[in-house]
């Protein structure tokens, strides 16, 4: 034994809750095509003109205003302000931590920069001594006569073993 249903117009109540009415359907009814009594059946549809099928969230319904000389509202508005005093606190510390912050650096740089000149005239005057030093390697360590070529040292040594072993 299933039921048909079919969907009726809705209408509105006292509350505000739209209520669809649906009349069901025997599908054992005799020939006369007996009808069942109407049901009611409460359903959540937005009644508002733009329709759209969406609810509006809890955050954006309308608060109700408290009295401004109720407990509750003087209440709210002392943890309110707190809360802001508090939020303006953390912000100016984080501004001076920041601007520390960025003197320290400041400073290390300027450290580093003049460490930085230090050691290049410091590789500057290490280069000189070196490039000086092997200057003098070079004009000290000349032939003893310009005459002796690499040619002439080999057929001397070539010559003496030579006259050594007959």
């Amino acid at each position: 034994m299933s039921k048909q249903s079919q969907q009726k117009p809705t209408s509105t109540d006292q509350n505000g809750v739209s209520v669809i009415q649906i009349q069901a359907h025997s599908s054992t009814s005799n020939s006369t095509g007996a009808t069942a009594g109407l049901q009611q059946v409460p359903q959540l549809v937005p009644v508002s003109p733009g329709g759209g099928g969406k609810a509006t969230p809890p955050s954006k319904m309308k608060k109700t205003i408290a009295d401004k000389d109720s407990d509750e509202y003087r209440q709210r508005r002392e943890r309110n302000n707190l809360a802001v005093k508090k939020s303006r606190m953390r912000s100016k510390q984080k501004a001076l931590d920041t601007q520390q912050r960025v003197n320290e650096l400041k400073e290390e740089n300027e450290r580093l920069e003049a460490k930085i000149k230090l050691l290049s005239k410091e590789l500057s005057v290490l280069k000189d001594l070196f490039l000086e030093h092997a200057h003098n390697l070079a004009d000290n360590v000349q032939p003893p006569t310009a005459a002796i070529t690499a040619g002439d040292l080999c057929n001397n040594n070539n010559s003496g073993s030579n006259n050594g072993s007959q």
